[in-house]
C-alpha cells in the first residue's frame, strides 16, 4: 500500500487484503457433487495468483504484453486477471458468449503473448479459425478438460502451477508491487459493437481503483456484505461493481451456478446485495406475478433469500413499474449509468438521493455537463486512456477532455441526471418529430406478455413495432382463451393473439404523444440473443442487423392494406 494509504493498482489492493484478511473466507464456489457451496480464503486465492502470475512470468509476459483470456465466471477467471496485472501485462477478457470468427477478429487486434481459455468448447470454437491466430502465441487451458486447437500445443494451468516454487511466487509478487504504475494499462475490453466494429476500450489501474471506491462509496457497500455474482466477470459493471469492490471490501462473494439457478443460489447463499441489469428484476417481477404471489408483503425478500437490503441495476434503462413494486416490497433498486469507457460508473442513484426516472447524481469527484445538443459530457479520472491502436476514434470521443458519451439527457435543478435517449439510437419520423425508442421499449416490456420490443418509424409516417412475447405467459394466455395452435408461427399469427397484444400495447402507451404510439406491431416467433446475433454479449440490441433480418416484416407494416396482423 502506497504511503498516503490509497491503493495506486488492483494488485496494491489485493495483496493488502490478504494481509489484512488471509484465513477469512472470501469466495464462494458451487461444489456440483456435494451439491453445496464451498469457501475459498483470501490466502487460498493469494497462493494462486501467486503461481500463475510466476508461470506467466515464464511464458514471456513481460509489462504491457496483452493476455486474452475467454472464459465463464470461476474461480480461475479471477485468478488469472490478478495474475496478469501482478505480471503488469494487460488483461484482456473476451466474452464467453462470442463466436470463433469474433474471437479471432479480437485476438488477431490486440496481438497476445498467450491466449487462456476455459474448455473444450471454447476451444472448439478457437480451432476452425485457428489458421487466423497469431503463430507465436501461446495457448493455455485452465480447467480440467482435454481439448484441441489445431495442431498447437495446449498448456495445463494446473501444471504450469505444478512447476513454480515458492520464491518464484514471491518474485511474482515483488513485480506486481514495483512502484509508480498507476496509469499503466490494466486491462482492453472490447465493445459490443451495436453499430460497427468492436472497438478496444483501454482501462487504467487508476481508472479501475478511483471508480471501485468511488462505487463504494456511492452504493454505501458493506465489508458484512454477501453477494451473489451473475454478471460476467468480462462486462466492467461486474468488474469494478462486483469483483473490485469485493477486494476493496473484504466482503464475501459467491458465484452463480448459472442464470437459470440465480433464483436457487439466492436461497442457498442468502445475499445482503445483488448487481443486475433491468432485465433480471423485470424477470423477479413477472414470476411473482405468475406466481399470483406478487402482492403479498415480503414475497419478493423470500425468493432472494430473506437478507437483501438493496439491489443495484445497471446496462440499460428500467421501467418505472419494477422500480416501484421493489419500493412497495420495500427492497431499494437503485439504477446507475455508465459506460464501458468510464470504467464504467458515471452518476448513481443512493438510498439518500434516489428519484424516480433518473439514474442518480454523479459520483465524487467527477464533472458532468449537457453539451449545447443534448449530449452528455464528463471528465474525470474514471475516463478510459483511448481506444487500442485507434486514434481517430479516440479524438472523436474525447475532445477537450471531455468524454462525448452518445447519450442525450438533463441534469435537473437538484443535480440529478436524467437520460433521454441515444444519439445514434434517436428516430426522426418524415414529420419532423425526434423519439427516443428506448422510452417506448422500456413501457412495452414492462408487460409481462413483451419480453423485447424494437421500435422502428425512421424517416416514416410513424411508428412500429418488433413484439418478442414472453412463452410461458403466451402459453398459458391461449390455454386461457381456448385456441387451436399447433407451432410457434400459427401462435403469433392467431388473430386473437394479435388482438391480445393490440389491446395491451395501448395500454401500455396509454399517456405518451400521439406521435409516440405504436400503430403497427408485428410478433415474433424467435428472440434477439447474443446466440442469434441479434444482441451484444451486453445485452443490448443490434438494431441495424434486426432491421436488415426483419426487413420484409417491417416493410409489410408500411404497406398496404394496413390492418394489424402477426407474421412468422
Amino acid at each position: 500500500m502506497p504511503k498516503s494509504g490509497f491503493p495506486g493498482t488492483i494488485v496494491e489492493m489485493f495483496i493488502e487484503r490478504v494481509r489484512m484478511d488471509g484465513p477469512n473466507p472470501a469466495l464462494f464456489i458451487k461444489d456440483t457433487r456435494a451439491d453445496e457451496f464451498r469457501a475459498l480464503t483470501w490466502n487460498d486465492l493469494a497462493v494462486r495468483v501467486r503461481r500463475v502470475a510466476a508461470a506467466l512470468l515464464r511464458l514471456g509476459v513481460q509489462p504491457g504484453d496483452r493476455v486474452v483470456q475467454i472464459s465463464e465466471n470461476c474461480p480461475e477467471w479471477i485468478i488469472c486477471d490478478l495474475a496478469i496485472q501482478m505480471t503488469r501485462g494487460v488483461h484482456v477478457p473476451l466474452h464467453a458468449s462470442l463466436a470463433g470468427d469474433q474471437f479471432a477478429e479480437q485476438i488477431a487486434d490486440c496481438d497476445p503473448k498467450v491466449v487462456m481459455f476455459s474448455d473444450k468448447v471454447q476451444a472448439k470454437k478457437l480451432a476452425p479459425v485457428e489458421h487466423h491466430l497469431p503463430r507465436d502465441v501461446r495457448f493455455v487451458q485452465c480447467q480440467k478438460s482435454w481439448a484441441r486447437i489445431g495442431r498447437r500445443e495446449i498448456l495445463s494451468l494446473e501444471g504450469l502451477e505444478a512447476e513454480i516454487s515458492e520464491s518464484d511466487a514471491e518474485a511474482a509478487q515483488a513485480v506486481g508491487l514495483e512502484e509508480a504504475w498507476p496509469d499503466e494499462i490494466a486491462t482492453i475490453l472490447y465493445t459490443s459493437g451495436t453499430t460497427g466494429k468492436s472497438k478496444g476500450v483501454m482501462l487504467s489501474q487508476t481508472n479501475f481503483v478511483f471508480n471501485t471506491l468511488a462505487t463504494i462509496a456511492a452504493f454505501e457497500m458493506k465489508p458484512d456484505d454477501s453477494r451473489l455474482c451473475f454478471l460476467p466477470f468480462s462486462h466492467v459493471f461486474a468488474r469494478t461493481s462486483e469483483l473490485y469492490s469485493w477486494i476493496a471490501l473484504g466482503s464475501e462473494l459467491a458465484l452463480a451456478e448459472s442464470r437459470e439457478k440465480i433464483v436457487r443460489n439466492c436461497a442457498e447463499i442468502r445475499p445482503t446485495a445483488l448487481i443486475g441489469v433491468p432485465f433480471f428484476y423485470d424477470r423477479l417481477y413477472q414470476r411473482l406475478l405468475e406466481k399470483g404471489t406478487a402482492v403479498q408483503p415480503g414475497s419478493l425478500q423470500r425468493l432472494l433469500g430473506g437478507r437483501v437490503r438493496g439491489c443495484i441495476s445497471g446496462g440499460a434503462p428500467l421501467g418505472s413499474q419494477v422500480i416501484k413494486y421493489f419500493e412497495m416490497q420495500e427492497i431499494p433498486l437503485l439504477q446507475g449509468y455508465g459506460m464501458t469507457e468510464t470504467s464504467p460508473v458515471i452518476s448513481v442513484c443512493t438510498d439518500k438521493a434516489n428519484k424516480l426516472g433518473t439514474v442518480g447524481k454523479p459520483i465524487p469527484g467527477i464533472d458532468v455537463k449537457i453539451a449545447d445538443d443534448g449530449e452528455v459530457l464528463t471528465r474525470g479520472p474514471h475516463v478510459m486512456v483511448g481506444y487500442w491502436k485507434n486514434d481517430d476514434a479516440t479524438a472523436e470521443i474525447i475532445r477537450n477532455g471531455w468524454l462525448h458519451t452518445g447519450d442525450l439527457g438533463e441534469i435537473d435543478d437538484e443535480g440529478f441526471l436524467r437520460i433521454t435517449g441515444r444519439r445514434k439510437e434517436m428516430i426522426a419520423t418524415s414529420g419532423g418529430k425526434k423519439i427516443a425508442p428506448s422510452k417506448i421499449e422500456v413501457l412495452l416490456t414492462e408487460d409481462p406478455l413483451i419480453v423485447q420490443a424494437m421500435v422502428i418509424g425512421e424517416g416514416r409516417d410513424y411508428l412500429t413495432a418488433l413484439i418478442v412475447p414472453d412463452p410461458d405467459g403466451l402459453k398459458a394466455e391461449i390455454k386461457r382463451m381456448g385456441l387451436w395452435v399447433f407451432s410457434k408461427a400459427g401462435a403469433v399469427s392467431h388473430p386473437k393473439v394479435v388482438e391480445l397484444y393490440r389491446q395491451r400495447i395501448e395500454q401500455r402507451l396509454r399517456k405518451v404523444s400521439y406521435y409516440e404510439q405504436v400503430r403497427k406491431f408485428r410478433i415474433l416467433d424467435q428472440g434477439f440473443t447474443p446466440d442469434n446475433g441479434l444482441m451484444t454479449a451486453t445485452l443490448k440490441l443490434k438494431r441495424d442487423l434486426i432491421k436488415q433480418t426483419f426487413a420484409k416484416q417491417i416493410e409489410a407494416m408500411y404497406a398496404q392494406p394496413k390492418e394489424l396482423r402477426a407474421v412468422r
